[in-house]
């Protein structure tokens, strides 16, 4: 796959379209950890059903998580961190690759960093 580059405005204007897929990412993430505790007991109980329902609807989350993710990332961006919700576009600064950064709930992509930099290395466009 060809790797696709973003300006900062073409960035911003693929917000609205991912903003709400990674909101439903996030959502999902958040009711797989809390039911972390209860598939723990299940597993560790010799004698309970592991294919039972909490099972299965974790299994159920975790596909349309990954799915998400693909949806994503089929715009052309790349899912960095679903824990904090960041989101990286490829962008070119002063003749360098880089990340232009965003993270769910920040207003508009305002931040890059260098491709091994990670969030730690964000700076103001």
């Amino acid at each position: 796959m060809i790797p696709r580059y973003f300006t900062v405005q073409e960035a911003n204007e693929l917000l609205p379209t991912i903003e709400p897929l990674l909101a439903e990412l996030l959502d999902r993430r958040a009711r797989v950890v809390r039911s972390r505790d209860k598939i723990e007991a299940i597993v560790e109980d010799l004698h309970s059903n592991v294919g039972g329902a909490v099972a299965s609807e974790m299994a159920r989350e975790f596909i349309i998580i990954e799915q998400l993710v693909e949806k994503i990332q089929g715009h052309g961006c790349f899912v960095k961190d679903m824990n904090a919700g960041l989101v990286d576009f490829l962008a070119k600064i002063d003749g360098r690759d880089v990340y232009l950064c965003w993270r769910y709930g920040e207003p508009r992509v305002a931040h890059y960093h260098e491709l091994q930099a990670g969030y730690n290395g964000r700076q103001p466009v």
